[in-house]
């Protein structure tokens, strides 16, 4: 019977649903030291995801005998994830259904410095067997190479007017990095979908991952979920495909130039406008774009739902 009641509370939000006061103060995700400030845009977009996803909530909720469901919320860098996730999570607990942000950003294989290095060496690597597999390596491209690496303009593609040989090395390594981003060798799905699995069979007790940005910042925390019935994930790879145990994956719509202003915007890291970041958003943007069809809502910059036409007619404007 209290499980039912879960569903009660969607018909009546689905009957009439006011969007609440937000305070500054509401949970968001349990990413260690990760916290944004909520504005008035992150509300209207929060609003529309939630007004989109309340039937698709209750088709969940309703298919899963223990009233339990998990919404993953993706988008590229920088669209509002952690914002719309922290707003879902306040707009369900106010009609009565209990939620919890969880970060998928704490289960990378390494820490945030770790994996920006590693990142850069699969490219670099790459690039350098890129150009002794076409013929083009010589000693004295190495050494401007390494200037270049130095400099940290290796991976931009104004340096080839200056360089020519650089093509096949920025071609070989963008196609290694291509391959690296997002893989199970980047992240840990496994341990991710463990998560899941054991949310969505009821379990009332999971001891969830925090990493943080230092070498010692991973640990693990003891999350209690009973009378939790949504499990919100936030995650660019929450709709990737692989790991299970998703049932709504929502995607935040975003052009690859709206992507780098919204990062630039942020100003989270100090070199979001290199050439190699631009680099990692373009392939980021490209995997989430090939997995946008299986999204069961897409919501656009201008906070309206989109069908997948609509997007891909979107994307290929903003380009």
């Amino acid at each position: 019977m209290m499980m039912d009641s879960v569903l009660e509370r969607i018909d009546e939000a689905l009957r009439a649903w006011e969007p609440p006061e937000v305070p500054q103060d509401i949970p968001q995700g349990d990413m260690p030291g990760d916290r944004v400030w909520i504005g008035p845009q992150a509300e209207k977009k929060a609003q529309a995801v939630f007004r989109a996803l309340l039937p698709l909530l209750r088709e969940a909720l309703s298919a899963n005998p223990r009233r339990r469901a998990v919404v993953a919320v993706t988008g590229g860098s920088g669209v509002g994830k952690t914002c719309v996730s922290a707003l879902l999570t306040h707009y369900l607990s106010e009609i009565g259904v209990g939620a919890y942000t969880h970060s998928g950003d704490n289960y990378p294989r390494r820490i945030p410095i770790q994996n920006d290095a590693e990142r850069m060496r699969v490219f670099r690597s790459a690039g350098v067997r890129g150009l002794l597999e076409t013929g083009e390596y010589t000693s004295e491209r190495a050494a401007a190479l390494r200037r270049l690496q130095l400099d940290d303009l290796d991976s931009d593609p104004a340096q080839r007017a200056a360089h020519s040989w650089l093509a096949a090395y920025q071609a070989a390594g963008r196609a290694a990095l291509d391959e690296y981003l997002g893989s199970a060798a980047e992240q840990g799905y496994e341990e991710i979908g463990d998560v899941l699995r054991r949310f969505r069979a009821g379990e009332d007790k999971i001891w969830l991952r925090r990493l943080g940005r230092g070498p010692e910042d991973l640990w693990y925390e003891e999350k209690t979920f009973s009378g939790v019935s949504v499990l919100v994930l936030e995650w660019t790879h929450g709709n990737s495909g692989l790991f299970e145990g998703v049932d709504i994956p929502v995607l935040l719509s975003s052009t690859p130039a709206e992507t780098r202003a919204y990062r630039l915007a942020r100003g989270r890291d100090a070199n979001a406008d290199t050439a190699f970041i631009t680099m990692v958003l373009e392939l980021e943007q490209a995997k989430l774009e090939a997995r946008a069809g299986t999204a069961k809502l897409i919501v656009s910059k201008a906070c309206k739902t989109l069908t997948y036409d609509e997007y891909k007619a979107e994307m290929e404007a903003g380009r």
